[in-house]
């Protein structure tokens, strides 16, 4: 069956904060422009996880009249905590300036999104949820001219099933991609264009996030709490955020960046044993856990930005990597980014006969509060690579006395190089999980609302099926045990013991991305499942 095909004046791919930013610019600029969003999830929101505290600036740029519009900016910022953690003390440190969060809220960035889709959808942009982009479409001359949704009804063995429907080609004059961080067809085009070719490798973390409904009593609307320390080790980048919303929800997460060196680590684990804390524990008592998930996030900033721009198409938000990781935020840096991109692309559009590459985006935004704010911080993530007492004291250095102004820049490196052999480094037990703060995998994932169709292929995909026990079991004790966040990978035996055999289990996945990062020899292919499948966050 052929695939039939759509025509609009510009694509989307992604209805995150950043690709619905795009959306409602280009239509602000230009009513006329045809516009098409696409959203892997079920509904707009359903992929998004944030903690999440944002700053309006860009929200107000783009939408000056956004308190009217009942945007679902609920909860002010009235109170920064910032702790270091021992195995049994909290110790109250100063909170960077960084992170300090007057006249910022705290928010369910899932219900943000799904009302800027709305006001998108207001404004005339096609949004076709629980379509995922599976492919890019190029031209004769090399540019991109679009992308195709995946088959629908492709079982198991690759053949198309009873209930087969093939994707729809969707053409445009230039194609958004906002996938995210470590998008699927991001990558495709990044080896296409050479996109990384000037620019340093990208460094991620894995951000773990719950919501509870806690005890009216111990509630405190507006209270942020970030720790370091315990239960990571100095050298293991990382820390956790509490965040007191309305209707006595506590949003609770824990980030592990991903250039943790030790493989029995596993940043899940480190989440569930941090809410046992003394200091932490006592809120989650008598409270109920409501919702699951996790994410990767690019932490590499200024010096990971890739090229920009291609015939055919931009990069904006996550996808390029725009988060401020000292402000641990990055929603209204992804916003902004989009904004200027929209502005690029109709102007680029206006043209009749203009070029086919939207040059003019990363011009302006070298002019933007979005490379400022950047460049500032840019020293302050890879000064932990010299652990964590050295990247505070760095990072206080640099913030107070040079403002950012420091004459070099601080290198990353691949997050799937730093990890070391099983042998050289110690072991890790866990402790079980309680129930009542602390919980296993399976039944997180379960709250998480995490579905895919079973018959249809792996989306995570092997390059070669020996790797995982020639290499990963036999040298690092398998570490995608440990490092997904879903019990995705589970290394399954004969009832002797012998016979090891690598499981993938699927339909747990919740679409993270950190297996595609951290697997250290870059076997693991993450491609997108049919549409509409993965976790569907309510709130998160």
């Amino acid at each position: 069956m052929e695939r039939e095909s759509m025509e609009f004046d510009v694509v989307i791919v992604g209805g995150g904060p950043s690709g619905l930013a795009a959306a409602i610019r280009l239509k602000q600029l230009n009513a006329e422009l045809t516009v098409c969003v696409l959203e892997k999830g079920s509904e707009v929101g359903a992929h998004i996880l944030s903690g999440a505290v944002i700053e309006t600036g860009a929200l107000s740029e783009l939408l000056p009249d956004w308190k009217e519009r009942d945007a679902p900016l609920l909860t002010p910022a009235t109170d920064d905590r910032f702790m270091f953690l021992t195995q049994s003390k909290a110790i109250r440190l100063m909170t960077p300036p960084q992170m300090n969060n007057h006249g910022n809220f705290i928010v369910s960035l899932g219900n943000f999104t799904r009302w800027l889709g709305q006001q998108a959808e207001a404004l005339g942009v096609e949004i076709f949820a629980g379509f995922a982009a599976a492919e890019v479409l190029y031209h004769d001359d090399g540019s991109v001219k679009g992308v195709a949704t995946g088959d629908m009804g492709i079982g198991k063995d690759g053949q198309p099933t009873h209930n087969h429907t093939p994707g729809v080609e969707l053409w445009a004059r230039q194609t958004i991609f906002a996938e995210g961080c470590r998008g699927s067809l991001t990558k495709a085009l990044f080896e296409r264009f050479d996109l990384r070719r000037d620019c340093e490798d990208q460094t991620y973390g894995i951000g773990i996030k719950e919501l509870w409904e806690v005890d009216p009593a111990k509630h405190k609307p507006g209270t942020i709490l970030h720790t370091v320390g315990w239960p990571l080790d100095t050298q293991t980048y990382g820390g956790s955020f509490l965040y007191h919303l309305e209707n006595n929800q506590v949003a609770v997460g824990f980030v592990v960046g991903l250039d943790y060196a030790n493989p029995h680590l596993s940043p899940f684990d480190e989440f569930q044993r941090f809410k046992t804390h003394p200091a932490i524990r006592p809120l989650f008592e008598g409270g109920r856990r409501i919702s699951y998930g996790a994410r990767a996030l690019s932490e590499g900033g200024f010096q990971s930005i890739p090229k920009l721009t291609f015939p055919g198409g931009v990069l904006v938000g996550d996808t390029a990597g725009f988060l401020n990781v000292p402000k641990i935020k990055g929603t209204h840096t992804a916003m902004k980014s989009a904004m200027v991109a929209a502005e690029a692309v109709a102007a680029l559009l206006a043209l009749a006969d203009g070029p086919k590459e939207a040059t003019a985006y990363p011009e302006h935004l070298k002019k933007s509060w979005v490379w400022s704010e950047l460049h500032t911080v840019r020293n302050i993530r890879p000064s932990f690579h010299w652990g964590l007492w050295g990247g505070i004291a760095y990072a206080a250095l640099e913030t107070y006395l040079f403002r950012g102004k420091m004459p070099w820049t601080l290198h990353h490196h691949a997050d799937h190089l730093a990890l070391k052999k099983a042998s050289e480094c110690p072991k890790i037990v866990y402790p079980k999980p309680d129930g009542v703060v602390s919980f296993d995998k399976l039944s997180s994932v379960f709250i998480s609302s995490t579905n895919h169709e079973e018959n249809q292929p792996a989306h995570l995909k092997l390059r070669d099926a020996a790797v995982p026990i020639a290499i990963n079991l036999e040298h690092y004790d398998a570490p995608e045990q440990r490092y997904c966040p879903a019990g995705v990978y589970e290394i399954v035996r004969a009832d002797d013991g012998s016979n090891p055999r690598l499981q993938i289990n699927a339909q747990n996945c919740l679409h993270c991305k950190t297996c595609d990062i951290k697997d250290p020899t870059q076997n693991i292919n993450w491609v997108v499942p049919e549409g509409g499948g993965g976790p569907n966050y309510p709130n998160m």
